[in-house]
């Protein structure tokens, strides 16, 4: 018997049923290592201690040792922020991402407002906004799967011609 598959619809003979087969499932899990992802492309690009890509190519462009592992290594972090960047701009929108942006600048506010964190470290404030840089970022990439999760509407993207 001849069986057709649209979607998540199979026809088999005169019968129609969904299946859930192919479709990729959503965790807390995959919120986390999309989380790590995130963390990784940010503080790899820059962080205050000193042992990032910024801090790397700098003393080797002032000590004139840049070399093809700088290329290498800046090539795979640009395809890394732009993978996160593009699907965080389609998924949340302009809007999206200052409303997820300004809920972690409360957040942060209340952190230093109720003193759980001390403001006398530049340092401690660079290292809270690199990791709300990747919040959002993180926010961005499992946005389309949260929302099918509570609304049940799925996300498709438009083809331009």
């Amino acid at each position: 018997m001849a069986q057709f598959t649209v979607g998540r619809f199979v026809m088999t003979g005169d019968q129609i049923s969904a299946r859930t087969v192919g479709e990729p499932g959503f965790s807390i899990g995959s919120f986390f290592l999309r989380l790590l992802l995130a963390i990784a492309i940010v503080l790899l690009t820059f962080n205050p201690s000193g042992f990032s890509f910024f801090h790397w190519t700098r003393d080797a462009f002032f000590n004139s040792g840049l070399g093809p592992l700088h290329l290498l290594a800046g090539i795979a972090l640009l395809i890394g922020w732009f993978l996160f960047v593009q699907a965080t701009r389609q998924s949340l929108g302009l809007l999206g991402v200052a409303l997820v942006a300004s809920l972690f600048g409360v957040l942060v506010w209340m952190l230093f407002f109720y003193d759980v964190v001390k403001s006398s470290s530049s340092a401690t404030l660079t290292w809270i906004v690199l990791i709300g840089v990747a919040v959002v970022m993180t926010v961005g990439m499992s946005w389309p799967h949260l929302r099918r999760r509570l609304s049940g509407q799925a996300t498709v993207d438009e083809v331009s011609d």
